[in-house]
């Protein structure tokens, strides 16, 4: 088999097909080769080879006979994250309570990038439910950076984000409900976009926190991230919650004009947990940006330490209750032993779920129960809506907020396995978007002494992911 050139861009693999160097089903090849050279790094769950070769097969014969007829995604392979559903195919969310669990149907966002004609390599691993920052907590065993093997990769997206990282795909389909796509991003060197609450339909999402959840991209390249979006994102009458907003052409308008305006979060970049090297560097990139034109101020946001709080109590309490329906009667695991209903529910669910969703469902039920609602749900949901309106105040004066992804870089397997609190404190500042409900995309800005990536982020208005993306494309390819 020819030598393969390592992909970071659907626009050069098209060139390529066009020009005759490659076909689809080399390229299939070539990711099927590299996930068995990197299966130890535990990325993939299930990997659909033979169903990849057919759809590249058909491809090819496609090109060759009808090549005006091709989708905008032609060339394109990606894998999804076990938490998303395609039809004829196992979903788990990483979950021994979902063993054995076909999904009946696809996705809205899989099967608007079916049409467009993308290639589906597999399903890869996750935190379970989403629930985790680190990829540690699966069915299947931890994800390992391909980097350094022996660090995390970031969670919940880590099977997406180390699945482009190692070159076993282009790019991958996440979800981010407080950072699950952009933290694993910039743990991994990669591009990850939430895009708005409601923007891209959660229809064929296994449901962790409905007002928070979003199906994002992990991606090489900002241009490929805008596509994806483009196709995916608008209007579902199989979910409510999605915008009736028409869509822009995204990866059309990755031109950005003039000077921007940006603010900076202080209190962020001189938290205590920050590491010293990533303050430093997202110093110099406020300075450069500034330098060249640019306003980058400095402004307050004193909720930065309700932040963490307050997402835990919400995200719980609505886990608790869509977990519910997951109890061993209906599909999934069932206990072999139980003698009656109340065992089935009882020893079906303590096997079935990992020990930290426990720790959730158990912390939203409490938090959800009588005597204890006012004093923690609703003053959650008060603290989320102060969020919400001190961020869209910040943006009605700016373009974009920009902040570090998260206060270290990737650590070591098992290091905060200990401690639940300060897993949960490595979301520290990419909560924010989710919890304003905002689109918010990591960028990879530089390499730690320590050899590991970290990223920078930015976050824009409700909906306004083509200032954003635009944005982002000139920053990745001017200054990081």
């Amino acid at each position: 088999m020819k030598t393969m050139v390592k992909y970071t861009q659907l626009q050069r693999v098209q060139v390529d097909l066009r020009a005759g160097r490659i076909t689809c089903r080399e390229l299939v090849e070539h990711y099927l080769q590299r996930i068995e050279a990197t299966r130890e790094l535990n990325a993939y769950v299930e990997v659909y080879a033979a169903e990849a070769r057919a759809r590249a097969d058909a491809l090819d014969a496609q090109w060759a006979e009808r090549p005006d007829s091709l989708g905008r995604l032609w060339g394109m392979v990606i894998s999804h994250k076990d938490v998303i559903c395609y039809a004829g195919h196992g979903v788990s969310a990483a979950a021994k309570i979902l063993e054995g669990f076909e999904s009946l149907y696809s996705a809205t966002a899989v099967e608007r990038l079916l049409a467009e004609d993308v290639i589906i390599i597999g399903r890869v691993n996750c935190d379970q439910f989403g629930m985790g920052s680190s990829n540690e907590n699966s069915v299947y065993g931890p994800v390992r950076n391909a980097a350094d093997p022996e660090r995390v990769p970031g969670g919940s997206s880590g099977g997406s984000a180390v699945a482009v990282q190692a070159d076993t795909c282009l790019v991958s389909l996440g979800t981010d409900t407080g950072g699950s796509v952009r933290q694993p991003a910039a743990f991994c060197g990669l591009v990850g976009m939430k895009p708005t609450y409601g923007r891209i339909s959660r229809y064929g999402l296994l449901a962790y926190a409905s007002s928070f959840d979003q199906i994002g991209m992990l991606a090489h390249s900002v241009e490929d991230v805008a596509l994806l979006l483009e196709i995916m994102a608008g209007p579902d009458e199989m979910d409510a919650t999605t915008s009736q907003r028409s869509v822009p052409a995204y990866s059309e308008q990755l031109a950005h004009r003039g000077p921007a305006r940006i603010a900076y979060l202080e209190p962020a970049i001189a938290h205590p947990s920050l590491d010293p090297q990533i303050a430093a560097r997202t110093r110099s990139l406020i300075a450069a940006l500034r330098e060249d034109g640019h306003q980058l101020d400095a402004v307050d946001f004193p909720y930065l330490d309700h932040i963490i709080p307050a997402y835990y109590v919400l995200t719980t309490a609505e886990a608790s209750s869509n977990l519910a329906r997951f109890d061993g009667i209906r599909y999934g695991y069932r206990h072999p032993e139980a003698q009656d209903l109340l065992e089935t529910y009882q020893k079906s669910r303590t096997e079935g779920f990992s020990d930290e969703v426990k720790r959730r469902i158990l912390l939203g039920t409490f938090v959800l129960s009588s005597g204890y609602y006012d004093a923690y749900y609703t003053k959650a949901q008060q603290v989320r809506r102060l969020i919400q309106e001190r961020t869209a105040a910040i943006l009605a004066e700016y373009d974009f907020i920009l902040m570090p992804v998260s206060p270290s870089t990737a650590w070591k397997m098992g290091e905060k396995s200990d401690d639940p609190v300060a897993m949960y404190l490595a979301d520290i500042y990419t909560v924010q978007a989710n919890m304003a409900g905002i689109p918010a995309v990591a960028l990879p800005l530089d390499v730690h002494d320590n050899g590991m990536p970290f990223g920078v982020q930015l976050l824009a208005q409700r909906f306004a992911e083509a200032e954003l993306l635009a944005f982002a494309a000139h920053l990745k390819g001017t200054y990081v």
